[in-house]
């Protein structure tokens, strides 16, 4: 599958994550979804990303999550979890930065080209 094609399909379903988000009682406002590579290296540099990131190929999302107006900082209600449970179901590209090792990431999900999950 070309990188055309995989960025539609996850862009369908990040439609999908954040039409469950709104089935669960959450609500969802955008996060970061494509990110330069430059911005990329800075990130890593800072160590608050890595350098080589899917959301340089627009494979990405950050989701931000609230629940009666407030925003989940954490996972303390389980809400990213669920998420993130419910996103990996799409596929086996499907990753969830709750996984992560090192730095978690609650509110990345993304799909990975080449099947490694970063």
């Amino acid at each position: 599958m070309g990188i055309l094609e995989l960025q539609q399909r996850f862009a369908q379903d990040a439609a999908k994550l954040i039409q469950k988000a709104q089935e669960l009682g959450y609500e969802v406002t955008l996060g970061e979804a494509w990110r330069t590579p430059e911005q990329a290296a800075l990130d890593a540099q800072h160590h608050t990303g890595i350098k080589d990131s899917v959301h340089c190929q627009r494979l990405a999302i950050d989701l931000n999550l609230f629940k009666d107006g407030q925003w989940l900082s954490d996972d303390s209600t389980g809400a990213f979890r669920q998420l993130g449970e419910w996103w990996k179901t799409l596929g086996p590209d499907h990753c969830w930065g709750g996984d992560f090792s090192g730095l978690v990431d609650l509110d990345h999900f993304s799909i990975t080209p080449d099947g490694v999950h970063k």
